[in-house]
């Protein structure tokens, strides 16, 4: 961002696993939400010069720091002053990334709309709001489905699934922002699924020597419910010796441990819909995040509609980006007594 007096509108969707920025310049920019300090600050600077670390970088070099992946089902963990550190560094990160000086006095002004879990808890709100103090001129939080919902103007009987790494986010929209009861979250999301991945690895295939971050790569490149596109296979250390297995009944059983409390989810909201609308609604049924992208997944919900006489799930077209462009569509529109309404 050049050195001028306009103001800047972004969105954020501080993600679990990875975090985007879109700006009202044109800038966007995806990082994983991860951040690491050296453990030995002296190899640190023979090797990488560097204080922190953050993004890919950080995951990369994990070995030699102290690494946070400071974000628990979309908001700060709880108890450590450490994360909350690592949610400011990934912020300002971010924030560079589209080129804003933050103490600049030139600077503009910044307007940021920051998507936040649906049920999210008013004290995670604060922190949240804390740990922009200093990015932004003004910060606006909203329920990330709704986010997306905005973005994709699906605002009128439609329902948005956002599914991430920490949680799946569910929006009813119903022409106005959403209240408490058409929206719902759920710990049933990507990291779920890798859990139940690394523990059925560890009962099937004990030899194997696999880490979490190799799981959620196998996971982003082959899951999938109902019937495999083909044979998922890997090949890892067992003892040292590099050994091909294959996890396809293990990456099955992992991906479709979601759908039940998914599906169920989902069909709650639906029956709560008005009766008129309910059928509107079937068949306009959205998903989101990067969870969205499993191979099956829409065939497997739209399965699920099949007892309340069926339905239509589609995925956006852009899942990495749909929330954060949803804040800046959200921040571009908002009129200032929206920002004096709702934001800090």
């Amino acid at each position: 961002m050049e050195e001028t007096n306009e103001t800047l509108c972004i969105g954020i969707d501080l993600g679990t696993s990875r975090s985007s920025i879109s700006a009202s310049d044109g800038e966007r920019h995806v990082v994983d939400s991860y951040v690491g300090w050296p453990l030995d600050d002296m190899v640190a600077r023979k090797l990488m010069k560097k204080a922190v670390f953050v993004g890919r970088e950080a995951l990369d070099n994990r070995s030699m720091l102290d690494l946070r992946r400071p974000l628990e089902r979309g908001v700060i963990k709880e108890g450590s002053a450490k994360d909350e550190e690592a949610v400011q560094e990934l912020l300002r990160h971010l924030i560079s990334l589209i080129g804003i000086k933050q103490k600049s006095k030139n600077r503009g002004k910044v307007r940021a709309v920051v998507g936040v879990p649906a049920e999210a808890f008013r004290v995670s709100r604060q922190r949240l709001r804390s740990a922009m103090d200093g990015i932004a001129d003004s910060v606006m939080l909203v329920s990330e489905p709704f986010a997306v919902a905005y973005g994709v103007e699906a605002l009128l009987h439609a329902m948005i699934i956002d599914i991430g790494a920490g949680t799946a986010d569910f929006c009813v929209m119903q022409g106005r922002y959403p209240t408490d009861a058409d929206q719902r979250t759920l710990p049933n999301a990507g990291d779920s699924i890798d859990e139940r991945l690394l523990k059925l690895m560890q009962e099937h295939h004990p030899e194997a020597q696999v880490s979490i971050y190799m799981i959620r790569d196998w996971k982003e490149k082959w899951s999938f419910v109902g019937e495999p596109k083909s044979r998922v296979t890997v090949t890892v250390p067992a003892k040292g010796k590099a050994t091909e297995f294959d996890i396809t009944n293990q990456m099955s059983a992992a991906c479709e441990s979601i759908l039940p409390p998914i599906s169920e989810t989902m069909i709650d909201l639906l029956c709560r819909v008005e009766p008129e609308y309910q059928e509107q609604v079937r068949q306009n049924i959205i998903l989101a995040g990067g969870s969205s992208l499993i191979s099956g997944l829409p065939e497997a919900l739209e399965k699920a509609c099949s007892e309340l006489g069926g339905g239509r799930v589609t995925v956006v077209k852009d899942p990495i980006f749909a929330g954060s462009d949803g804040g800046l569509a959200i921040a571009c529109d908002a009129t200032n007594a929206d920002w004096q309404r709702l934001s800090l």
